[in-house]
């Protein structure tokens, strides 16, 4: 807006130069583009929830347990089972259920190869989700 003689054709015009803030912005997005993929995220743990009104002796009605004990023997919810039949025993349990969630207990001296075993069993019966029971989850029960 400048002061200018009647027929003058140029002057000064204001205009933003949006140059310089397009530049920054295309500098932001492609650190956001580096860091989005680094970002933290964590591991997901399915832990049974306490009720009080729930016995201490056993699991929730309906949740299913699979035991890793001593001497490699396994059990469903206190039922013994040997590790060939497991896979068949967990497909049978699972067949008709919408969800399907299990968890794993073992005993202290077990190995954590045979705890590895009876997960892999249990994804290739088709349970989806698989929990770990510590200690101290199992005493919320």
């Amino acid at each position: 807006m400048g002061i200018g003689a009647i027929g003058s054709v140029g002057g000064p015009k204001p205009e933003i130069n949006v140059v310089p803030l397009i530049d920054i912005l295309l500098v932001l997005i492609i650190i956001f583009m580096v860091i989005a993929p680094l970002a933290p995220k964590g591991l997901e743990a399915l832990l049974p929830q306490s009720e009080r009104n729930v016995s201490i002796g056993g699991p929730p009605p309906g949740t299913i347990v699979v035991q890793v004990g001593r001497g490699k023997t396994v059990k469903i919810n206190a039922e013994a089972v040997t590790w060939e039949a497991l896979e068949a025993r967990l497909s049978f349990i699972f067949r008709n259920r919408a969800e399907k969630v299990a968890f794993v207990r073992a005993d202290d001296p077990v190995e954590f190869k045979d705890v590895a075993g009876a997960l892999a069993i249990m994804r290739d019966a088709g349970v989806e989700k698989v929990g770990l029971l510590t200690p101290r989850a199992v005493s919320g029960l």
